[in-house]
């Protein structure tokens, strides 16, 4: 096969979590064992960085993994999902995987007649792993696809394992309550491994801390001691007051500086294993992480005049920080364009926006998504005005049309709603 039958293989032919919601989603990790020992076990041939959470781990792994870069090391990253191309999930030194990489791997894994039918997720990690190994990387950033206990990326035995933060998200599969989420993202502390947990309160707490003590890891809970000490956002990027000294960071949201904190905290605990990370080489990884390892979709400026950000955040946990923002940004009218998964519990989030800006629903190009005039309805119900698009571009260019040069447009609620725009975005 070529690149693109590849492609359509891997999205058509394997269950995905990210088209088909439950039908695509497979807890477990035989699977994955059986897939890493007929590729020889690949990630045994480097140290690994496993991060998790609810909000914030794709820009924690990519702040880690060029940091790491800029340090001198040759630094693997596999996150997910891709918001334009799938080889976004897998990078070397910020450089996606290359398209004859992707089709070799799957003719070899054609080739090795494997019994079993392995999901989309556990396909495409046990290509990361083998990428890298083919690399020779130093180590691999290796982000958490969907919980953690069972996620089958948790075959690894990593150097540091990370949890960002626990919020309400995917509670069909992780449970409805946040300390039963906690426990399926605490399953990636491993015995006599330091983990780093950017925030937690009461009984989702004690749950890690439960977990670390029964493991014998070692745990640090970032929120606790601060090396980020103050951070506000400036012409779309955020300028830190660090322990370290000031910072600034290429990703503007005022939510980055929970996770800067964090991802200082990992650097610490990397420097305290033998890692020789500089002051200097953080500072440049920080303030050029989107050119360095390819991010996007992170409180992305699109264009100015009227200001269009776009935004990766989906769930409620992240538009509570979406909010704060757009208080905090100066505009004459508040446009928004959303759309949305019908497997998402919304009627929190949308109760949280502002009553007084205009709203453009669209359709998100995915089987999962929210028909536009059913979040139209839904909306309504909160007082929220606007109306249905059947697509995110026609949505993006209905709010383009209405705004002036004085106001704001957001984008987002669904990554398939930023692929539409991002993508023509890059297409021009």
């Amino acid at each position: 096969m070529n690149y693109d039958e590849t492609i359509d293989y891997l999205y058509k032919q394997l269950p995905m979590f990210e088209r088909q919601g439950s039908a695509g989603y497979k807890p477990g990790l035989g699977t994955s064992m059986a897939l890493d020992d007929t590729f020889g076990n690949p990630h045994r041939h480097y140290k690994c960085i496993h991060v998790a959470g609810t909000n914030g781990k794709g820009s924690v792994s990519h702040l880690l993994a060029t940091t790491l870069q800029q340090a001198g090391y040759k630094v693997g990253l596999y996150t997910s999902p891709h918001i334009v191309d799938f080889r976004e999930r897998i990078r070397v030194d910020g450089n996606m995987i290359p398209r004859e990489a992707v089709v070799d791997f799957m003719q070899r894994y054609f080739d090795s007649h494997f019994q079993g039918r392995p999901s989309f997720f556990e396909l495409t990690s046990t290509m990361a792993f083998d990428y890298f190994r083919q690399c020779k990387v130093d180590l691999a950033v290796i982000e958490v696809g969907l919980g953690g206990r069972l996620d089958s990326t948790n075959i690894i035995n990593p150097v540091l394992s990370v949890i960002t933060n626990i919020s309400l998200d995917h509670t069909q599969f992780l449970g409805d309550t946040l300390a039963q989420i906690a426990g399926e993202k605490a399953g990636i502390i491993k015995h006599g491994t330091p983990v780093v947990v950017g925030e937690a309160e009461g009984e989702v707490r004690k749950v890690f801390q439960d977990k670390a003590r029964n493991m014998q890891a070692p745990i640090t809970f970032a929120q606790d001691h601060p090396i980020v000490t103050a951070g506000h956002s400036d012409d779309g990027r955020l300028q830190l007051d660090t322990a370290m000294g000031p910072i600034t960071d290429e990703l503007g949201g005022i939510y980055q500086v929970r996770n800067a904190n964090t991802v200082l905290h990992c650097i610490e605990a990397l420097r305290q294993q033998g890692f020789d990370i500089s002051d200097e080489a953080t500072r440049w990884a920080f303030g050029h992480v989107e050119e360095l390892s390819g991010l996007i979709g992170r409180w992305q400026t699109l264009q100015h005049k009227p200001k269009v950000v776009c935004d990766s955040g989906h769930n409620l946990g992240a538009f509570g920080y979406i909010v704060e923002q757009l208080h905090q940004e100066r505009y004459h009218h508040l446009h928004m364009v959303l759309g949305f998964m019908h497997d998402k519990d919304i009627d929190d989030i949308l109760d949280m926006l502002p009553r007084e800006a205009t709203y453009y629903y669209c359709n998100a190009q995915s089987p999962r998504a929210l028909p536009a005039q059913a979040l139209k309805e839904k909306a309504a119900a909160h007082q929220l005005a606007g109306n249905s698009y059947p697509t995110a571009q026609a949505a993006y260019k209905a709010a383009l049309q209405a705004a002036r040069h004085d106001d704001f447009v957001y984008v987002g609620g669904s990554m398939y709603v930023l692929a539409e725009i991002l993508g023509q975005t890059k297409a021009q």
